[in-house]
């Protein structure tokens, strides 16, 4: 597990310690939250439930997915909290979830619940594919800025592209997924060919091109819009940029782990994670959340983003991913940055 994972969790813990002293139950909740924010959703669900204290793991998507796949056997979480729908499938099929319908499951758009009833996740929000570009370093270098994906393979963004490995960033895999999707398996590989020859690196980190671009280390950062805004708000020279041909997209979720001991618990945060309350917390970095009519504009952000999101295939992504990653890997990752 990465440094900053347990420097989070330690973090979570001081800042919690008091309100959870005489916490009544303890929970294990795995997570791929964002650190900026995790913080932030501990303190508010802790300030309705003190009765109940979390015990926080935070790492990116896939090395959060592989943890909770190793520990099939020996299940470790209680609950999943903000992991990629397309993961939580995952889990679904090895029957590692619990089966539940919180209460309010019905007040949420259908595409962010799982299809079974009951549901065996729940969405909280979306993440939406987006270019960070850096308009300082392209005005440097007399570049345009890209307006669609077939763009990024222009001999003259070659070096100065950077995006997230699918195989340990959700990001990156929803990515390659929505890909596979909009132009076709033979597409979608042609165009990750010639992409490849533009990439400089692959990050094992999904918002780390965006913040990359942001510093100017590179030009584009393949990311998502949540760390644009951030970017932004924090003064880098960046546009966020929405490719023209659609963007994929990503659900994160919440689901109980099968087996867990504090099964109460556990549904009193899942229903406590769809709640109208938790949809406006999201809502304050997300622009698209599970409840419709919750979300307002984010900062930075156009009004119209869910406007932008393709018509996505959880099942199918899931059901194919470990080939798609194979794949990949063979073709792309000698490009991928090395793991800490």
């Amino acid at each position: 597990m990465k440094k900053q994972t347990f420097l989070v969790i330690a973090a979570l813990s001081t800042a919690l310690a008091s309100s959870a002293a005489f916490a009544d139950t303890e929970l294990t909740v795995y997570t791929a939250v964002e650190a900026v924010d995790l913080e932030r959703y501990a303190q508010t669900f802790n300030t309705d439930h003190p009765d109940i204290k979390i015990n926080w793991v935070r790492d990116s998507t896939g090395v959060m997915t592989a943890k909770l796949l190793a520990e099939k056997d020996n299940p470790q979480a209680d609950v999943v909290w903000g992991v990629a729908a397309t993961s939580l499938l995952l889990l679904k099929g090895e029957g590692m979830l619990e089966p539940y319908a919180p209460a309010g499951v019905e007040k949420l758009d259908p595409k962010f619940v799982d299809k079974a009833a009951p549901p065996s996740w729940v969405g909280m929000d979306a993440y939406v594919a987006a270019l960070c570009f850096n308009t300082v370093e392209a005005e440097k270098l007399g570049l345009a800025a890209p307006k669609s994906w077939k763009d990024l393979t222009k001999p003259e963004y070659k070096g100065h592209v950077v995006m997230p490995n699918p195989a340990s960033s959700g990001t990156g895999f929803l990515d390659v997924s929505a890909w596979l999707q909009m132009f076709g398996e033979e597409g979608a590989w042609s165009f990750m060919d010639a992409l490849h020859e533009n990439i400089s690196s692959y990050t094992h980190s999904g918002s780390k091109p965006c913040k990359m671009a942001g510093a100017g280390e590179t030009v584009i950062g393949v990311s998502f819009e949540f760390p644009g805004a951030k970017a932004k708000q924090a003064g880098a020279p960046i546009d966020i940029i929405f490719p023209e041909e659609g963007s994929g997209w990503e659900a994160e979720a919440t689901a109980i782990i099968a087996g867990t001991p504090n099964l109460e618990a556990a549904k009193t945060l899942v229903d406590w994670s769809i709640s109208q309350k938790a949809n406006e917390m999201y809502n304050v970095g997300y622009a698209v959340v599970a409840m419709p009519g919750v979300a307002k504009q984010v900062e930075h952000l156009p009004a119209d983003v869910a406007s932008h999101m393709i018509e996505n295939d959880f099942e199918w992504a899931a059901n194919n991913r470990n080939a798609i990653l194979e794949k990949w890997q063979s073709r792309y990752n000698s490009k991928s940055e090395p793991k800490s």
